[in-house]
């Protein structure tokens, strides 16, 4: 009898050494699309088994009919896809200018989930780049910070994996990141508060060095 496919994914995991966090991205061990489809349909079957945990005759009711493979294929297609898919394939071009100034992009919109509750995170991004000897263009940022929230976070962590990435791509002089977001487990559990924003920022290379730069970016977001 064939192993689940999640137990086979994670024996090539720990046979690597590999971390499989929720933010981590797993998609180097997972062979393929067939593969892929085999572990959403055991995510079905799990998800399945958790609504009758809940007590919901989903046999009878039209309205949770078919929500298992919903969720199932909702989780590894699209709101957790940054854990299953290859990073985007991006293209870097030479600084062939020299280009020394500071540029901006943003706000970049950002959906990702709550570690603890995986319940939405939705949100904004800027990004700020001193440039070096490379460059990419502006909608790959976009596309990089899609890979990396759609995965489960907490906000800390999510824009210190875009600001690796970013770093490993063009190796700027200067890199900043903030992300401002609202958090649906304070929104819609637990303290229940609609309008709480957290921001969290990440500054490295010359925008650390250089407080008037880090002003300049501040000021050509609106952030202050």
């Amino acid at each position: 009898m064939k192993a689940p496919t999640s137990h086979l994914i994670r024996e090539r995991l720990l046979a690597a050494g590999a971390p499989y966090l929720a933010n981590d991205n797993i998609a180097a061990y997972v062979a393929g699309p067939e593969e892929l489809a085999e572990l959403e349909a055991e995510v079905a079957d799990r998800v399945e088994d958790l609504l009758r945990s809940l007590v919901i005759d989903t046999d009878n009711d039209h309205n949770t009919r078919g929500t298992a493979e919903r969720v199932a294929r909702m989780y590894l297609r699209e709101v957790f896809k940054g854990r299953y898919q290859e990073p985007p394939r991006i293209t870097d071009f030479p600084n062939a200018k020299e280009l020394d100034q500071i540029y901006s992009v943003g706000p970049i919109t950002v959906r990702s989930a709550c570690s603890h509750h995986l319940v939405p995170i939705l949100g904004k991004c800027w990004v700020g780049i001193k440039p070096s000897e490379r460059v990419i263009g502006l909608s790959k940022f976009n596309r990089l910070a899609e890979w990396v929230f759609s995965r489960p976070h907490i906000q800390e962590e999510a824009v210190m994996i875009l600001a690796d990435e970013i770093e490993r791509l063009v190796k700027p002089a200067g890199v900043i990141v903030i992300v401002q977001a609202q958090h649906y487990c304070m929104k819609w559990r637990g303290v229940r508060e609609p309008e709480t924003n957290m921001v969290t920022s990440v500054v490295r290379g010359e925008f650390r060095d250089d407080p008037h730069m880090k002003s300049e970016f501040l000021q050509l977001i609106g952030l202050r």
